[in-house]
């Protein structure tokens, strides 16, 4: 995706619009990557939980980021939803961006302080295990004309945080929701007092790479290699719609 074409991107998640979807399919082959080539993304609401699901058409979650020994200018590899589900759903304080559910493997640090996914009985050398993230991406010119980062929290800003931010100085929560790499999906269950109210949300599906600033200050985390966005143009047309029941 081209800078120009991404900026586009970028305000029309910024604006309302969309003709009413559910899922969203997408052709294969636009990705060089087949573990990040999407070929449908979808969000359903069932009554205690949102369901993620992202296809893609090779085998998900095969690839990740080379290990470079340290923080600063590390890579994320990532599938994202971003959506137009409200910010203080999950805890941060309202309209601060577009909410974005995120996988993601990193090799050179440890978001998820108090879980341990590999199992090894450390919780802090696991950053290389698919994971997952709410994230709050904002557009930075700094990250690039017209990309997106995830929002910075400013010295001396006191931002609502949900109980499981990590301590980043960033807008991002580690909630421990395990994602299923499975086969050709990426899956994600996430729980809500009240998912019903959240049906008829816009959102879209995103595969791309993001990197910690070399400095490590702000902007932290940006993005910087959209690998495919589902819709084409980052429009958020799905909609999420009622699970289907089971034995449908």
């Amino acid at each position: 995706m081209s800078k120009t074409t991404l900026a586009l991107a970028c305000a029309l998640a910024f604006a309302a619009g969309g003709a009413a979807a559910h899922g969203i399919d997408a052709a294969s082959g636009n990705a060089k990557a087949a573990d990040f080539d999407i070929v449908r993304t979808n969000v359903a609401a069932s009554d205690r939980y949102l369901a993620f699901d992202m296809q893609v058409s090779g085998k998900a979650g095969a690839t990740h980021p080379a290990k470079s020994g340290k923080l600063a200018g590390s890579t994320v590899f990532s599938y994202v939803w971003p959506t137009r589900i409200d910010t203080a759903e999950v805890g941060f304080d309202a309209a601060q961006g577009t909410l974005a559910l995120a996988v993601t493997a990193h090799a050179d640090f440890d978001d998820t302080p108090w879980i341990d996914e590999n199992g090894d009985g450390n919780p802090d050398d696991d950053g290389d295990v698919w994971h997952s993230h709410w994230v709050v991406l904002v557009p930075d010119d700094a990250c690039g004309k017209g990309m997106l980062k995830v929002k910075d929290i400013p010295e001396g800003a006191h931002p609502k945080l949900p109980a499981t931010w990590p301590g980043l100085p960033i807008l991002l929560d580690s909630p421990g929701y395990t994602p299923l790499m499975d086969g050709r999906h990426v899956r994600v269950r996430v729980p809500f007092r009240d998912p019903q109210r959240m049906l008829g949300s816009a959102f879209d599906g995103v595969t791309a790479g993001l990197r910690v600033n070399a400095n490590v200050q702000a902007p932290l985390l940006c993005v910087v290699g959209v690998k495919e966005v589902a819709s084409g143009d980052l429009s958020l047309p799905g909609r999420i719609a009622a699970a289907a029941a089971k034995g449908e």
